[in-house]
């Protein structure tokens, strides 16, 4: 499905975190498209070289590899450093790799707490602390983090999940506001997106009824659109769901 949306990104390169499969290989594919040099951030190895292959044959912008749990908070400043030393910048940053658990929280182990919401929660803080200096010394970018609807309500099996995106969603709110006091170039946008018909929840939810979700290419191009706004104008949040999304409002 080709996007609606239109932005020129050549000469803007763009990391995505979780960007082998699912939503993160679709928002690489419409950043490329776009003409974006991509840098796909994931643990799947042979998945995201895959896919930096299609996007190459697929002739838009420049895509690579780079190995990343967002966990590490050593191993995300040291992609960043590696970037500086090489005179290369991060003009977007998309956060979107996470991970569920669906338990109740009677039976969940401090382990399975602690991944959920270190790589949800944690993860995007840490790109972000090393993303937004940078761009406030260059004068500009943009950060986009994927939420979801669990970051305005919550349900049974979603605690830790829960958690961490609505702690995610009070941080960008956060930077929003700093950035508008800090360099007004800086766009930070959530995307609080629905259900999609990804990995994501049909591996943990392989009778879940694929009429109720949305495609993950709807939500790249909610990402396309939140960079494509004039200079003039900001787009702190945006939320995009299924129509019979039932976990909004």
């Amino acid at each position: 499905m080709g996007s609606g949306v239109r932005i020129d990104l050549r000469g803007k390169q763009a990391l995505v975190t979780g960007g082998a499969r699912g939503l993160g290989a679709s928002i690489s594919r419409r950043l490329a498209g776009a003409g974006a040099s991509v840098l796909v951030a994931d643990v799947r190895k042979d998945l995201a070289r895959e896919l930096c292959e299609e996007l190459a044959q697929a002739g838009g912008g420049e895509a690579r590899f780079v190995e990343l749990d967002v966990r590490d908070a050593e191993a995300v400043a040291d992609v960043f450093r590696e970037l500086e030393e090489d005179g290369q910048a991060v003009d977007i940053l998309v956060n979107n790799a996470a991970v569920d658990v669906s338990k109740p929280i009677e039976h969940l182990t401090a382990e399975e707490v602690t991944r959920v919401v270190t790589t949800n929660l944690l993860g995007p803080m840490y790109l972000c602390l090393e993303t937004y200096r940078r761009m406030v010394s260059r004068g500009g970018g943009h950060i986009v983090n994927i939420l979801s609807t669990a970051a305005n309500r919550t349900w049974t099996e979603a605690g830790p999940y829960s958690a961490g995106k609505s702690g995610l969603r009070a941080f960008t709110h956060t930077l929003f506001k700093e950035a508008q006091r800090d360099c007004t170039g800086i766009g930070i946008t959530g995307i609080i997106a629905g259900g999609m018909e990804t990995p994501f929840i049909l591996e943990r939810f392989p009778d879940a009824d694929v009429s109720m979700l949305q495609s993950p290419d709807i939500v790249a191009d909610t990402v396309l659109y939140a960079l494509s706004v004039p200079a003039g104008s900001a787009v702190s949040e945006l939320v995009v769901v299924p129509r019979k999304e039932p976990s909004w409002p």
